[in-house]
């Protein structure tokens, strides 16, 4: 009987995949702002990166998977550090959309544009939560989600300390809060619900992402203790107190800049209707419903629109200079609403980035290793021994142009390789 099962189990290890590949012959920008290795080895075990290094260093084990990557440049999957899913569908969004499918649907649609890891900063239901629980496994071949659960609305500070525990009970990964007066069109969550917020996360154990848009409000929140900044300052120029602030607590800022260019770029047809990278997965029928005349009008005579366009100029500005200082910049776009395309509107975002003055090496960055330290994602963001093996398998090199993103021959999630649509 021994030896009966002792042969099957040989059979089937006989048929099985490899449980090692290979990815041989790529330059290698690892998330971590190294230089970067040339003619490399990435050897992958079980999901995970098991040695990286110059191929005279890195032999290949008999039996691996070779994946030929010669001439190639491999870096790590990127990081949204502020999307949402599972809301959307077309240009139509609500709850009764999250469901289990959509979610999906939208994870491999970030992961067909190498986006591997998304933090969904609010709107999440028990279908988002549900696949952050299933993530952890080697067989994954769609995008990493990580969750806050509903954003904390509260008038008072007993109220907000109830809505924190309730939102704690999901066991989310972090939460969320808005201190926001939507261009003076709503009321501002004030300081002390603000603080009472994070002042019982901290006591749930969980780190709070604050929106914000004033300057001041900015300070507000870090002085309180919060946890990562979702947006940009958009009211006026940073100052040498908020650079403090941010750096005495490491903590990151998301600039999102894409969040300001979906609320006024379709007031005609934007130039990237034509980009084929983009085309790949758009559907022709949210670009007619984008294309009409009427809806164009409409946000032609937004004031709002028309306000966060000078705002994005503001942001750009900012983000220069909050980078230039050494202030953990965290890549996200706030992707996920009606018209945010998720996975193509973050490669907008990292050209935006570079835009703004930051170079290709600052831009990956953000959008890798610093991303996923910024969120505290352990074993994301770079390619390092013991980190997940998502990777992206680029023609062309980023730090050259960061456009260069685009130039995506193939995702890969745990070592598997993200299958097209």
């Amino acid at each position: 009987m021994l030896a009966a099962i002792l042969l099957l189990t040989a059979a089937t290890d006989a048929g099985a995949a490899p449980r090692v590949k290979a990815f041989v012959g790529a330059r290698v920008i690892d998330g971590t702002g190294a230089a970067p290795i040339e003619d490399a080895v990435v050897l992958v075990r079980d999901g995970r990166i098991e040695a990286v290094g110059p191929r005279a260093r890195v032999p290949v084990p008999a039996g691996a998977e070779r994946i030929d990557v010669a001439g190639k440049t491999v870096i790590p999957g990127l990081v949204n550090a502020h999307g949402h899913v599972g809301e959307t569908v077309g240009l139509k969004s609500g709850p009764e959309l999250n469901t289990p499918e959509n979610v999906l649907r939208q994870l491999g649609l970030y992961a067909r544009y190498g986006i591997t890891t998304v933090f969904s900063l609010g709107g999440d239901a028990e279908a988002g939560f549900r696949a952050r629980d299933a993530q952890d496994v080697p067989s994954l071949d769609r995008a990493r989600l990580f969750v806050a659960g509903p954003v904390i609305v509260a008038t008072t500070p007993e109220e907000a300390r109830q809505k924190v525990d309730e939102v704690a009970a999901l066991k989310p990964d972090l939460v969320k809060i808005r201190v926001d007066d939507n261009l003076g069109t709503t009321p501002k969550m004030t300081p002390a619900v603000y603080q009472a917020v994070i002042d019982q996360a901290h006591q749930r154990g969980l780190r709070v992402a604050a929106h914000v848009y004033y300057l001041d409000d900015a300070k507000g929140v870090l002085r309180a203790g919060a946890d990562f900044i979702a947006h940009s300052v958009r009211d006026r120029d940073v100052d040498d107190e908020l650079i403090g602030l941010l750096k005495q607590g490491d903590v990151c800022l998301c600039p999102t800049l894409m969040r300001e260019v979906s609320t006024f770029a379709y007031e005609s047809e934007p130039a990237f209707f034509s980009d084929p990278f983009f085309l790949r997965e758009a559907d022709p029928a949210v670009l007619a419903e984008l294309r009409d005349p009427k809806r164009q009008a409409g946000v032609r005579g937004s004031r709002a629109a028309q306000e966060y366009k000078k705002a994005l100029e503001v942001a750009s500005r900012n983000l220069k200079r909050l980078a230039d200082a050494g202030v953990r910049i965290a890549m996200g776009t706030d992707t996920g609403p009606p018209a945010r395309f998720q996975g193509y509107f973050e490669h907008m975002e990292l050209e935006l980035m570079a835009k703004a003055g930051l170079t290709p090496r600052q831009v990956l960055l953000s959008a890798t290793g610093d991303a996923a330290r910024g969120m505290r994602a352990g074993g994301l963001g770079t390619i390092r021994p013991g980190a997940w093996a998502d990777l992206l398998v680029l023609r062309a090199n980023p730090l050259d142009d960061v456009r260069n993103t685009r130039a995506l021959e193939s995702v890969w999630i745990a070592g598997n390789r993200v299958p097209s649509r």
